[in-house]
């Protein structure tokens, strides 16, 4: 037992990211069923969508599993109500202030995880009264921090800063990396884009087969001036670059980005014009598994990693 198994009441101290496009009902019961905390992603669910996914995870899963909550989601109040009347134990929330739900969420008995990716909001989420928060380097795929700094120089940072329960994000696709973040200070691990690649992930199976064809150097931080993000360097990212490099201002970005753009690449598998979000650790994904074969190789990883360390 750890601080972050105690506190979802799980096996592993492996969180599955709650990821738009991928991270519905089958991915979240998976994971959960295989001993970390899967989560459903809520960022790309209209409401009575978000239900069915509860819905269908709570029939799948006897094991804790948590929602995924962007707070810069426009129908928020209605997420909230949904996973209030569904009885979700856990929530993460992410991409805005950790104060403006975190109270209403605990009064009902739901234990609150923020996502951050510096010292400042690690403080704030502790005034806040979150239960845990989770530290996102610059490597993670999907929105991301604008100060860059990357999971090796950020966990030890926010270790430091606060005594919240730790979980690191951002380049951990595997059992080192694990064993990595954990010497660095944090209590467990949240894994995205390995998630992404898996069966059970609802991405369309071309952007899945895309994941594993990527080498180093195929994504990069993109639309800062809007909200950063990850994306895979293709027909729309080059778009993007460009309009940046003629120094676009912020409406005709948001113009260039439209409406749907993500779902046209992640979900409905457009590889060119479509918003592909991917992390950097996507160059070591060779191959599609099953949830739980990715559960079971980042545990016998961690602990071949340990056993090697400690020969050393």
């Amino acid at each position: 037992m750890n601080r972050i198994t105690e506190l979802f009441h799980i096996q592993y101290p492996i969180v599955q990211a709650g990821m738009i496009w991928c991270s519905g009902w089958k991915l979240a019961s998976a994971v959960s069923n295989s001993g970390g905390l899967g989560l459903i992603g809520a960022g790309s669910m209209y409401p009575d969508v978000l239900r069915e996914h509860i819905q269908k995870c709570k029939q799948s899963t006897d094991k804790p599993f948590g929602v995924n909550l962007p707070l810069l989601y426009p129908d928020i109040d209605k997420h909230v109500a949904i996973i209030l009347e569904e009885g979700v134990k856990i929530v993460f929330t992410s991409a805005g202030n950790p104060a403006t739900w975190t109270q209403k969420l605990k009064s009902h008995g739901i234990t609150v995880v923020h996502v951050i990716a510096n010292t400042k909001f690690a403080r704030k989420c502790e005034e806040s009264g979150v239960d845990a928060i989770v530290a996102e380097g610059f490597e993670a795929g999907g929105h991301n921090g604008r100060e860059e700094t990357t999971t090796m120089c950020l966990i030890p940072l926010v270790r430091q800063a606060c005594k919240l329960p730790l979980i690191a994000a951002g380049g951990i696709g595997s059992g080192m990396a694990m064993a990595a973040a954990m010497a660095l200070g944090a209590d467990g691990v949240q894994v995205g884009s390995r998630f992404a690649a898996s069966v059970e992930s609802s991405a369309h199976p071309h952007f899945k087969q895309k994941i594993t064809e990527l080498k180093d150097g195929d994504t990069e931080l993109s639309l800062k001036q809007l909200t950063p993000v990850r994306l895979i360097k293709n027909e729309f990212y080059q778009k993007v670059k460009a309009a940046e490099n003629a120094c676009a201002s912020t409406e005709e970005l948001t113009a260039l980005l439209g409406r749907g753009r993500a779902k046209k690449g992640m979900f409905e598998g457009d590889l060119e014009e479509g918003e592909l979000e991917i992390g950097q650790v996507s160059a070591g994904i060779k191959d599609i598994l099953p949830a739980s074969v990715i559960m079971q190789n980042l545990i016998t990883e961690y602990n071949q990693t340990l056993t090697r360390l400690e020969a050393l």
